[in-house]
């Protein structure tokens, strides 16, 4: 160290302030502990605030308004075609994220934990150097790494800020509305950002490696999303991929490979969402007891302890399912841990989401998995169709099942398919980790008509008393 240089202790450094590092700043300062939370942010929220999940569920809710007013045509209700403004738009998602962002500081503020706008780098396994900040030492007694994940560029390209080709970040910039937009990878974000964009106007071309979107996803509850995409879509190439990119000021000419006419095109702009990886480069971790896998991510045990005693990990930064619910939890356990509490990561369903018309969601063990596996299991399907309430909202292409253990009856794994299956999935959840049979969720009485009453019917049918279709139960 420097002379001069301003030194400072904290029990707990929390590295990186997304939903994973608040969240343990949080705990931490709860159960009694002294926090210090380091970020080369101003505010506290990281990617998935300022530049993942609530700008992109933003738009894709404004998506979802322009897709609505042109079903409702077939109802009787005619409204003019959308006129969009641009830089109201835009306008709206910062003053959604400065809300939030407003908000964390005062919990941050209230519970004592102190913020600290800076780059880490460790320099051992209880010293930690501050880059741009006023305090240049920490010295803690634990250290927390939150720092996350960054999109992947496409080989031999980079993203660059106003650049056409874009990463997430870029593309939920909306600096404009290409006429023409190519997604290279058919993933969630692929699939949710050119569903905002094909909703705003542009013309949208997938092009995706595999041979289905979504891949380990149930292909049932693909299969609507697919169709859907298909109409709003200009065109999806599966089984293809890019195999050059240019960039110019007119475009991006693109070399594609596949059952495709024409193998060279030129794009307004590209958005590139190949994946995302570890955020761990030019942190010291070196000089700490820390480990990282063969593909980058930080190893930890079920209580986000690293290979280092003093340091933990959580988010996306450890791998697995890179969602910001799943680093909620991780930063919980970690802090509890620290603080002496009995706490570990033993979660037996994580939902996900895919906020796309129609979404998708699913929890615990899913259809394909349990096929890998050679696991038996009983599933069934209740088809929206049937379903009265899907039915009035002119929604009827979406799909609940229920996997159950043939043996106990528990319930295993759910997935839905259809209009705000982030809010059903819940009940999946719940029933999962509660280790519930197939025959409470049946015998849970369920609202009528609502969406929700197709996971009861689901349920139902494995005892053969669904009543809106015929199970084989009944019918034998």
């Amino acid at each position: 160290m420097v002379m001069g240089e301003l030194t400072q202790e904290a029990e707990v450094l929390v590295v990186g302030s997304g939903p994973g590092g608040y969240a343990a700043a949080f705990r931490a300062a709860d159960l009694g502990l002294d926090v210090t939370m380091v970020d080369p942010g101003a505010r506290p929220g990281g990617v998935c605030l300022f530049k993942g999940c609530i700008p992109s569920k933003t738009f894709l809710y404004l998506a979802e308004l322009i897709f609505d007013t042109a079903r409702a045509g077939a109802m009787g209700l005619t409204f003019d075609k959308p006129r969009i403004d641009m830089e109201a738009l835009r306008a709206w998602k910062a003053k959604v994220i400065d809300q939030m962002a407003n908000g964390l500081v005062s919990l941050s503020n209230r519970r004592g934990v102190q913020l600290v706008r800076g780059r880490v780098e460790f320099e051992s396994s209880d010293t930690a150097r501050i880059h741009g900040a006023e305090i240049s030492h920490i010295k803690f007694r634990h250290a927390i790494l939150a720092t996350g994940s960054r999109p992947i560029p496409f080989p031999g390209t980079s993203f660059t800020p106003g650049g056409r080709i874009m990463s997430s970040t870029g593309a939920l910039a909306l600096a404009d509305v290409p006429e023409k937009l190519l997604v290279i990878g058919g993933g969630y974000v692929g699939l949710e950002l050119g569903t905002v964009y094909a909703a705003l106007g542009s013309r949208v071309s997938l092009v995706e490696l595999e041979d289905r979107l979504l891949a380990g996803v149930d292909q049932d509850l693909v299969q609507p999303l697919h169709r859907r995409l298909e109409s709003i879509f200009d065109s999806i190439h599966l089984k293809a991929r890019v195999v050059s990119m240019a960039e110019d000021d007119n475009g991006v000419t693109v070399t594609l490979e596949g059952d495709i006419d024409t193998p060279q095109q030129t794009y307004d702009r590209v958005l590139v969402a190949i994946g995302r990886k570890p955020a761990v480069s030019n942190m010291g971790l070196e000089k700490t007891g820390v480990e990282l896998d063969d593909r980058g991510f930080v190893i930890v045990d079920d209580r986000q302890r690293t290979t280092d005693e003093r340091i933990f990990a959580v988010g996306d930064v450890v791998g697995g399912m890179m969602l910001a619910h799943k680093a909620t939890r991780e930063g919980k356990v970690a802090a509890e841990v620290i603080a002496g509490e009995p706490a570990a990561f033993d979660v037996r369903a994580i939902p996900a989401v895919v906020y796309t018309d129609p979404q998708i969601a699913w929890c615990g063990l899913t259809e394909e998995q349990a096929h890998a596996e050679n696991r038996p299991v009983n599933v069934q399907r209740f088809p929206w169709k049937f379903s009265g309430r899907a039915t009035t909202m002119g929604a009827p292409e979406g799909l609940t099942k229920i996997l159950v253990d043939p043996d106990s009856g528990r319930i295993l794994g759910v997935g839905i398919a259809g209009r705000d299956t982030e809010g059903l999935i819940s009940e999946g959840v719940l029933a999962i980790e509660m280790g519930a049979l197939a025959e409470d969720m049946a015998l849970s009485i369920h609202p009528h008509p609502t969406l929700s009453e197709t996971e009861g019917e689901a349920a139902e049918i494995f005892l053969g008393s669904a009543t809106h279709i015929m199970s084989k139960k009944s019918s034998s």
